[in-house]
């Protein structure tokens, strides 16, 4: 590896990344981390700081998995890479599909389709509920809803549904046909309502309102996030997503569970879907599937879905896929993640410490009127929206956001923006004393302010 000097001097020259200006990142070069363990995470200067981000909502394990490393080490030396295109598969391949079908048994999934990551997922799963209309003879049902604020990927599918404008208006028209719902966003929604359980009635209402307009036999399928999690750890009502299944279940359409944040513990439940009780028709998984050790994402059907594809002619034929779907190291590593995942009982404590996280940024909240919102509570997921008015909820400007962001990393504690939101979703084996750390941290940050 070249020296440090040379890291400083190439960042940003060559590489673009990802959700950002490429001007502005060679104007203020990124934070280069190089180095991890546990929950901490070290950058060039030597600054170490417990990642309130888990990466971006995705080393539930933490950094020092010892059963994961030597799992892909192992399979590397074994098997590095073959195709699981049709016709050829390999052994971890076929032990991690058994894997992610135990894991998620008790939400009715029945079948696995791996993918490289969650937005493959996403546009796999669209595809899939167009396809599995077709096959019962409902050919018109290509259209999709969704939520606002719902966040599902980047590929051109995911991004037609996403409920972020930022993500969507650079790249229109995109996909015809996606149509979004209000959020369950209490904060701020279009019927002014702040009561949990109405505004679900009034967003359901409205859903039915949709689907009658549109005509229901144009409907594939609603996709939506258990909890809202890049939109800014939006927390629905209990009711909200039975609300949503019972819809669908009246009018013959879909429900996607997108469980790339919500899956695996994150929510305080193995799935978000099964923290409100809910069993989706599909899944959308990514992320914690293997503590983003290797990219691996996968779309998850119920036995009614699979059985439509599996009994029909030539057309339940899946022509989609990926180079590296079931890659065998990234199957590997699926095996071992899963494993460790239930022997750590992670979601325990995910719902142990996102309390303790949300309770004290609750506290926080009375000694700084910058913060206007706190969500959270369910798990490891927390998010901060911060004002330069609480009483008329006035978004906080960028520069500001920005300043409190960069003194809560320099207190010791990694957070995230996104708009006027800071965003936390640590690795799920976060202790009591490493939250307290981000509090700390989140504290200097504030004041800074």
């Amino acid at each position: 590896m070249k020296d440090d000097n040379f890291l400083r001097e190439m960042n940003a020259r060559h590489l673009w990344h990802p959700m950002g200006h490429p001007g502005e990142q060679q104007e203020h070069a990124p934070t280069i981390i190089k180095s991890a363990d546990g929950v901490e995470i070290t950058d060039i200067d030597g600054h170490r700081v417990v990642d309130a981000v888990g990466g971006l909502w995705c080393t539930n394990l933490g950094y020092s998995n010892d059963a994961i490393k030597q799992a892909i080490s192992d399979q590397l030396w074994q098997l590095p890479y073959y195709s699981a295109f049709a016709g050829t598969t390999n052994p971890p391949a076929i032990e991690a599909s058994y894997a992610v079908q135990e894991f998620f048994a008790e939400d009715g999934m029945a079948r696995v389709f791996f993918t490289s990551g969650g937005s493959d997922a996403v546009d796999t799963a669209l595809r899939m509920a167009r396809q599995y209309h077709r096959l019962r003879g409902e050919p018109t049902r290509t259209k999709f809803l969704s939520l606002k604020k719902g966040y599902h990927g980047t590929h051109w599918g995911g991004a037609s549904v996403n409920g972020n404008n930022r993500f969507r208006i650079t790249y229109e028209p995109l996909l015809p046909g996606c149509f979004h719902l209000p959020s369950p966003y209490t904060y701020r929604n279009p019927f002014h309502e702040t009561d949990p359980a109405r505004l679900a009635e009034k967003i359901a209402a409205a859903m039915v309102d949709e689907i009658e307009f549109q005509d229901p036999s144009t409907i594939a399928a609603f996709i939506m996030e258990p909890i809202q999690g890049a939109g800014g750890v939006i927390v629905p009502d209990a009711s909200f997503m039975k609300h949503m299944r019972e819809i669908c279940d009246r009018y013959g359409i879909l429900l996607i569970s997108d469980e790339v944040i919500c899956g695996f513990g994150r929510t305080g439940d193995w799935s978000g879907a099964r923290h409100w009780g809910v069993q989706p028709d599909m899944m959308t998984v990514a992320k914690g599937i293997t503590s983003a050790y290797f990219p691996v994402g996968g779309v998850l059907l119920s036995e009614m879905v699979a059985e439509v594809f599996e009994n029909a002619d030539a057309g339940g034929a899946i022509w989609t896929g990926y180079t590296y779907s079931a890659h065998p190291v990234g199957a590997a590593a699926v095996v071992a993640c899963l494993s460790e995942t239930l022997r750590l009982d992670t979601k325990t404590n995910a719902a142990a410490r996102g309390t303790q996280l949300y309770d004290g940024v609750r506290q926080l909240m009375e000694k700084y009127d910058i913060i206007g919102d706190v969500r959270g509570g369910h798990g490891l997921m927390t998010g901060i929206e911060l004002v330069s008015d609480r009483a008329a909820k006035t978004a906080m400007d960028a520069t500001t956001v920005k300043r409190v962001h960069k003194a809560t990393y320099e207190a010791g504690a990694m957070v995230r923006i996104g708009g006027n939101n800071l965003l936390m979703s640590p690795p799920l084996i976060i202790t009591e004393a490493e939250i307290d750390r981000v509090l700390s941290a989140l504290d200097a940050g504030f004041a800074a302010a």
